[in-house]
This record gives structure tokens, sequence and C-alpha cells, in this order.
């Protein structure tokens, strides 16, 4: 009997933020990222191992590592930009790692 075991990371973009890069020093677009890392299961993902978020300037390309905390702080602000309106479902890309 074989068990196929292993892991399948999920990209989601919660959030496009219009913020001051560190790196450039540009007021720009900044896309707010959840990587989520799964255990799975006979290719079923199963468990979430890790979960890790960043921001991303869209002007130069630098990416910031940000806690959970950061990253709910910066969608409620960006909420309250919008009027609390929701733009559609965060959007999921599977990566590969």
């Amino acid at each position: 009997m074989f068990i196929i075991f292993g892991t399948k990371g999920y990209l989601y973009q919660l959030a496009i933020l219009t913020l001051v890069c560190g790196q450039c020093g540009n007021p720009a677009a900044h896309t707010l990222r959840k990587r989520v890392t799964k255990f799975t299961l006979f290719f079923v993902p199963l468990i979430p191992i890790s979960t890790k978020y960043q921001t991303q300037c869209t002007f130069c390309g630098a990416e910031q590592k940000i806690d959970a905390e950061q990253a709910e702080r910066l969608q409620a602000q960006n909420a309250g930009v919008h009027g609390g309106q929701s733009h559609g479902q965060p959007q999921q890309q599977p990566y590969q790692s």
C-alpha cells in the first residue's frame, strides 16, 4: 500500500493599497498577499502548515514580509477608505514550491 503525501501552496491577493515604498520611496500601489502552505494526503489539501503575509510594490517590485496583525490592520484601513465595500472575492493562485 502506498501513501502519497506532500504540501501545496496557495497565494491569495487580499487587497491593493496605496503606500509609500520603503525601498524606492515612491507612493505607489502595493499588493497585500497571503501565502498558505497546506499538508496534502492523496493530493487533497487538509491542514494549513504555515501562513505568511507580504506586500509588494508595483513600482519597483520590492517585497516586504509583515505579520498577521499588520495585514489585518491594512485590510481594515483599505475597507474604511472604500466605504466597507467588497470588490469581489480574493484571488486564489496556486504556486509551485
